[in-house]
C-alpha cells in the first residue's frame, strides 16, 4: 500500500470509528481493569448480567426502576441528554452490540436485497417491541402501587423485572454466556471436565436455548442485512430515532461538490438507509441515521459533513 493511500485511509471517518468502538468495547467491562460498578447510564445495547461492568444499559435500567415502582428520572435522563447534545452517534460509534454488528459486516458473502416498500415496515417492528416492553414494565408498576403484583408477576415470571433483556441477543452473548463460562470455569476446580460440562448442559433451563436461539437468528440477520438487529428490532435504536429529531447534530451535504444527477455513492455506502439525496441540503438529521460517516468517506468530493449545531 502506498503511502498517499496510508494517508487517505487514517483520515476515514470509519478508521476513527473502529477505534473508538474498541476501545468502548473494553472499557465497557470492569473486568479488565478490576474496577469497580460505576452509575453511569448510557443509551447503548448492552448487558446488566456481570458484576465487573462499568457502563449501564439505559433500557434496561428503565426497566428495571419500574420493577421496583419507581420512576426511572435517570434513565430519561441518558436518553433525554445524550439525544439532544449527540442524536444517534453512539449506535454508530460506541454500543458493543453495533460494535459486532460491523464486525460480522466484514464478513464476505452477499447481502440481502430488502425492498424500499418491506424495509418501511420493519422499521416500525422496534418501536412494537419498545411499546410491549414499556406497557409490560409500567403496567407491572401501577399494580405493584396498587399492591395488586403478586399475580401479575407469578404470571410474567423471568419477564417481570426487564422483559427485553430476558430475550436481547446482547444481553445472551455479553451477559449469560460468559457468566455461564466464568461459572464452569470456577466449578472446574473441584470435579472432573466432561462431569461438569455433562452437569452443565443437562441443567440449563428452557429458557436459555430460547436466548441462545434469538441470539443465532440475531446474528444471521445481521450478516445478510448489514445492522439488521439497529434497523428493526433495537427498542433504543426506536427511542433514539425520536431523540434524532430534536438533536443538535446533523450533517451538510455541499450542493456545490454533490454530483447528485447519476451519483449514489453515499446512499449505497450507508447502512441504515437513510435516503440522504433527498434531503435538505443545508442540515439534516434523520431518525434513522447513526453518524457512522460512511457516506462522508464514500464521496470523492469530500460534500458530505458533520453540521453542529
Amino acid at each position: 500500500m502506498r503511502g498517499d493511500e496510508i494517508k487517505r485511509m487514517l483520515l476515514k471517518f470509519n478508521t476513527a470509528r473502529r477505534i473508538v468502538q474498541l476501545f468502548s468495547f473494553i472499557l465497557f467491562s470492569a473486568i479488565v481493569f478490576n474496577l469497580g460498578v460505576l452509575p453511569f447510564l448510557l443509551p447503548v445495547v448492552w448487558t446488566w448480567g456481570l458484576p465487573q461492568n462499568t457502563v449501564g444499559d439505559a433500557f434496561t435500567a428503565m426497566q428495571l426502576t419500574f420493577y421496583s415502582a419507581l420512576v426511572p428520572w435517570l434513565a430519561f435522563a441518558a436518553f433525554l441528554i445524550t439525544g439532544i447534545i449527540i442524536g444517534k452517534s453512539l449506535c454508530g460509534w460506541v454500543c458493543p452490540f453495533g460494535f459486532i454488528q460491523d464486525l460480522i459486516g466484514f464478513i464476505k458473502r452477499k447481502k440481502m436485497e430488502i425492498s424500499p416498500r418491506t424495509h418501511g415496515t420493519l422499521l416500525y417492528i422496534k418501536y412494537g417491541i419498545l411499546g410491549f416492553a414499556l406497557f409490560i414494565s409500567v403496567t407491572f408498576a401501577a399494580s405493584k402501587l396498587m399492591g395488586l403484583q403478586a399475580g401479575y408477576e407469578s404470571a410474567l415470571g423471568v419477564f417481570v423485572k426487564a422483559p427485553f433483556a430476558a430475550v436481547s441477543p446482547a444481553e445472551t452473548l455479553f451477559g449469560t454466556i460468559p457468566g455461564m463460562i466464568l461459572n464452569f470455569r470456577n466449578t472446574i476446580v473441584d470435579r472432573a471436565v466432561y462431569d461438569v460440562l455433562a452437569s452443565s448442559i443437562t441443567s440449563l433451563p428452557l429458557l436459555f436455548w430460547a436466548q441462545l436461539v434469538i441470539l443465532i437468528i440475531a446474528l444471521v440477520i445481521i450478516a445478510f442485512v448489514p445492522r439488521g438487529f439497529c434497523k428493526y428490532f433495537c427498542p433504543h435504536g426506536a427511542i433514539m430515532a425520536i431523540m434524532n429529531r430534536f438533536s443538535f447534530i446533523g450533517l451538510h451535504r455541499e450542493p456545490t461538490k454533490c454530483t447528485k444527477s447519476g451519483c449514489r455513492l453515499c446512499v449505497e455506502a450507508c447502512p441504515m438507509r437513510v435516503p440522504i439525496l433527498d434531503l435538505p441540503w443545508e442540515k439534516f438529521s434523520h431518525e434513522e441515521c447513526i453518524y457512522c460517516m460512511k457516506c462522508a468517506d464514500a464521496c470523492d468530493n469530500k460534500a458530505i459533513k458533520l453540521k453542529y449545531p
